[in-house]
């Protein structure tokens, strides 16, 4: 058992930074063989980085993709971009619904904003965001016709969630009814344009027109919320408490964050708490972990994401998936997300990305598709989610065709032969004066983070690719064909390796 205090071993300093991050560079494999901090210091190191958006220029949605992409591809803050991913994630909004690029990276710069603050306002902010507000209809929620679709997404996904994580409901559909009125009258100004980066800009603001007052609709009763769940009472909590008009947005989030399930505990924390251990850590962690890691931070009362992760990242439920190597059907991982396993591998491999102004963000080999093409073939389209849900994690990542997209991928990185940016120049990464078959090998596993991940008979197959069947004992990297054909296609394979598609 370990605490914040505890010295991080090299294997467990691997995993911190590969978690945390994407894949493992040059710079992260020698910062973990000379790492002698504790766990609570390292991770602390890593959490002062500061998150910076990418500098998004025009409105072309695929030049903003690309753009976020070798942002992701050569920032130092990765901890935090790996942040921005997830709430990307839990607050998902679609390009496909949204239409404006400008709104997507108006969005983006929100989420770099609040990714490791304080989650409270971080729900605030996202309630008046112009992407969320025309993503789920606030722009079209009129006290006519309240419309439910924030409100059930703000409860059911971005806060406390249907059910607690012991079963029991969490709000009624009447609860959805009386928060949609609360929403109602809010709109989103007119894009401008704004300064070199030519995007579009626009700001929230409230019409009171269009606002649901009591006195006009007294036959919707109270505007009062949870008499059944929440902890407050047969008489609920009333969200015109303090005024109606534009306070009673913000009236409903703190009625939302004091909100108890039904062991008593604050629903919102726990959740939230949940959902970040799922994600750097491992899937289904148990609630005593939960509790554990809430405590310790005191999120509950704080509201501050970078405690509580580092609460996470210092816990020992962490690190019960770096354990010993190789791992077996009983060893706890997690599947890497497609833009993890991209982003990982150009970083790891020393990779420099810059758009073709013709041609766009390509990996020059293969079949020179587009980064985000390989991405969307996995399953992953940045800006782009598949609903609000977000996307499906863990083995839902993989399937015949987007296991195949992740081969083709591998594929297209091993032939990227070339000397300039957007291939992939193994000289950078790999001591070419290797001659040795085992020490080739042990040396390409290293540097994607594969050291004793792979089990005997599948580091033999590997040597064996090498060495022509065991054929040749020694060889010369610099050879041009060895190096073209043999050494790029150890890479690629390993890059296939089934152990290469987990954390």
């Amino acid at each position: 058992m370990g605490d914040a205090n505890t010295l991080l071993t090299p294997a467990e300093t691997r995993h911190v930074l590969k978690r945390t991050g994407f894949g493992l560079s040059k710079r992260d494999r020698r910062t973990a063989e000379r790492n002698r901090k504790s766990r609570g210091a390292f991770v602390d190191k890593l959490l002062r980085a500061k998150p910076k958006s990418p500098r998004f220029k025009g409105d072309s949605f695929s030049n903003a993709q690309d753009a976020w992409l070798i942002h992701l591809s050569k920032t130092k803050a990765v901890l935090p971009e790996k942040l921005v991913l997830f709430w990307h994630d839990h607050f998902s909004t679609g390009i496909d619904v949204v239409a404006r690029t400008g709104l997507m990276t108006q969005q983006n710069e929100l989420l770099h904003t609040f990714a490791k603050g304080n989650f409270k306002e971080f729900v605030r902010a996202m309630n008046r965001n112009p992407a969320m507000m025309e993503f789920l209809d606030t722009v079209r929620n009129r006290k006519e016709n309240p419309n439910e679709n924030y409100p059930r997404e703000l409860c059911e996904l971005f806060t406390l969630g249907v059910k607690d994580l012991l079963g029991q409901p969490n709000y009624t559909q009447d609860d959805i009814v009386q928060i949609a009125r609360a929403f109602t009258g809010w709109r989103y100004s007119a894009p401008e344009r704004r300064d070199e980066r030519l995007y579009e800009r626009s700001e929230p603001f409230f019409e009171e027109s269009r606002h649901d007052f009591a006195a006009n609709y007294p036959e919707r009763g109270p505007k009062t919320i949870f008499t059944t769940t929440g902890g407050f009472g047969p008489g609920g909590a009333a969200f015109d408490a303090d005024g109606e008009g534009p306070s009673e947005i913000d009236t409903v989030i703190d009625i939302l964050f004091a909100h108890r399930d039904s062991e008593g505990m604050n629903t919102i924390a726990r959740r939230t708490a949940y959902r970040l251990l799922e994600y750097f850590a491992h899937p289904n962690p148990d609630l005593a972990v939960v509790d554990e890691v809430v405590a310790t931070s005191n999120f509950d009362t704080t509201w501050n994401i970078k405690t509580l992760l580092r609460a996470i990242l210092t816990h020992d439920a962490f690190y019960v998936t770096a354990a010993p190597a190789p791992f077996n059907a009983s060893t706890i991982k997690s599947v890497k997300w497609p833009i993890d396993l991209v982003i990982g591998t150009i970083r790891a491999l020393g990779m420099k990305l810059k758009v073709d102004r013709e041609r766009g963000l390509r990996i020059e080999g293969g079949g020179r598709a587009r980064l985000r093409s390989h991405l969307e073939e996995m399953g992953q389209e940045l800006m782009n989610p598949p609903s609000v849900f977000g996307w499906d994690w863990e083995v839902a990542w993989l399937s015949s065709a987007t296991l195949l997209a992740r081969f083709v991928f591998a594929r297209d990185v091993g032939a990227a032969r070339g000397r300039g940016r957007n291939t992939f120049i193994p000289k950078k990464v790999l001591n070419l004066r290797l001659t040795d078959p085992d020490a080739i090998v042990d040396a390409v596993l290293a540097i994607l983070g594969l050291s004793d991940q792979l089990s005997a008979a599948e580091h033999a197959a590997l040597v064996d690719y090498l060495t022509d069947g065991g054929t040749l004992t020694s060889l010369d990297l610099k050879d041009e064909d060895t190096h073209d054909e043999r050494l790029h296609g150890l890479f690629a394979l390993a890059l296939q390796a089934p152990a290469y598609q987990l954390h």
